[in-house]
């Protein structure tokens, strides 16, 4: 195994994560939701956000030893590419657009 290649792969997930979904999530959830449950909504959803990567963080090692890196390293990959499809398919553009436009854009 080389150790190298597992430590760039991990900062390379850490990375990419860090400058896409990770801190614009954040920003996209306070426009998604409506005023009256925008503050519970998007504490599930830190709450959810936490729970996945603690698992992530948890089942990691064991499938580095059960699974060896090629494989754990594609079950991440092929995580982030059905991810990536589905913002592109699913979440709406949000830029130029008032909270009250994007509450009837999602409300229907």
């Amino acid at each position: 195994m080389n150790s190298w290649l597992i430590l760039l792969s991990i900062l390379g997930f850490v990375a990419s994560f860090a400058i896409s979904v990770g801190p614009v999530m954040w920003v996209l959830f306070s426009e998604l939701f409506p005023n009256w449950i925008r503050g519970l909504a998007i504490s599930f959803v830190g709450l959810v956000n936490s729970a996945v990567s603690f698992l992530v963080q948890l089942i990691f090692p064991w499938e580095l030893e059960n699974l060896g890196s090629s494989l754990t390293f594609l079950i991440y990959g092929v995580f982030a590419v059905f991810g990536l499809i589905f913002i592109l398919m699913q979440v709406p553009e949000t830029k130029g657009k008032s909270l009250e436009e994007l509450e009837e854009l999602l409300v229907k």
